[in-house]
């Protein structure tokens, strides 16, 4: 199973020199696995590059995992290049915008004069809306689990295990607002025992005294997930829009000291970062 940042930023797009090492797209995770079609974990606009990627006339068959619909989540969409060609087909599942309007309209808004010029309606592939809130279904050989997880209205988790091998995606999440390290028991068994946990580390402290409740984490709070679910590696994710390459380079070496000895591997997502985990061989019962 692979898996591929191609954008991993939060809030806002933020390309600039000073970015070129972690890169500026929004929240885009690819996970290729065997037996599977490709599962795109949410749709920001390191969307279009993973689109880009692949052969040009090609259709492409896959599944889409929507954390939640705010726009750095979603706006790379129309941007896709596979879905703006007949014969493409794209399931996506989100939770249920809870707003009076169904998922595939909530979508639409987002799309639609003066906001966007082009309508969902006018991307030529079959895309097909699915609210989730909960459960378990099966992508191929890939199952999928699905949490609610605390943060600025309905946001999921999502976790994939395939032959023996899991990752977690938690990209926004809401740190308790007095700074303390409670942690949603549903978070914690999402990610339990997880080889890759994709977490929110988007603020300092220092910016969490400022934005307690904008929804998000610091990354000792990201830490703090990562051992409490005993998973493997933890992968900073959802960087702030202001944070450079230095900045970023120094809170995951405070995420890591944060650590201390304890079993965890610490890393920060940037663009292009492929981190592959191969299948688990299952033992004979001889």
């Amino acid at each position: 199973m692979n898996v591929t940042f191609f954008g991993v930023r939060g809030s806002t797009p933020c390309s600039c020199d000073r970015n070129a090492r972690y890169g500026g797209n929004t929240s885009s995770v690819v996970v290729e696995a065997a037996g599977s079609p490709p599962i795109l974990l949410d749709l920001g606009t390191g969307v279009r590059f993973y689109g880009e990627s692949l052969p040009p006339t090609r259709p492409l068959h896959a599944v889409a995992l929507v954390t939640h619909l705010h726009w750095d989540h979603v706006q790379g969409l129309p941007f896709f290049s596979p879905v703006l060609r007949p014969g493409s087909s794209l399931q996506v599942y989100a939770p249920d915008p809870g707003c009076g309007l169904t998922l595939e309209e909530a979508f639409a808004q987002s799309m639609r004069p003066p906001y966007f010029p082009v309508p969902l309606s006018d991307l030529r592939g079959d895309i097909r809306f699915h609210a989730v809130d909960s459960g378990h279904f099966s992508v191929g050989e890939v199952e999928v689990t699905v949490a609610v997880v605390p943060h600025n209205g309905p946001t999921l988790g999502f976790r994939l295990d395939w032959r023996g091998r899991s990752i977690a995606f938690i990209p926004d999440h809401q740190q308790p607002l007095d700074g303390g390290r409670d942690i949603a028991p549903a978070v914690v068994e999402l990610a339990q025992g997880v080889d890759l946990l994709i977490h929110d580390a988007q603020y300092t402290q220092d910016e969490f005294r400022q934005k307690r409740d904008w929804g998000h984490s610091t990354v000792e709070y990201a830490v703090e997930v990562g051992l409490a679910a005993k998973a493997g590696m933890l992968a900073l994710f959802h960087h702030d829009p202001t944070h450079d390459d230095g900045t970023i380079d120094r809170l995951t070496a405070d995420a890591r000291a944060a650590r201390g000895c304890r079993p965890l591997e610490v890393l920060a997502a940037h663009e292009g970062l492929t981190v592959a985990l191969a299948d688990q061989p299952v033992a004979s019962s001889a």
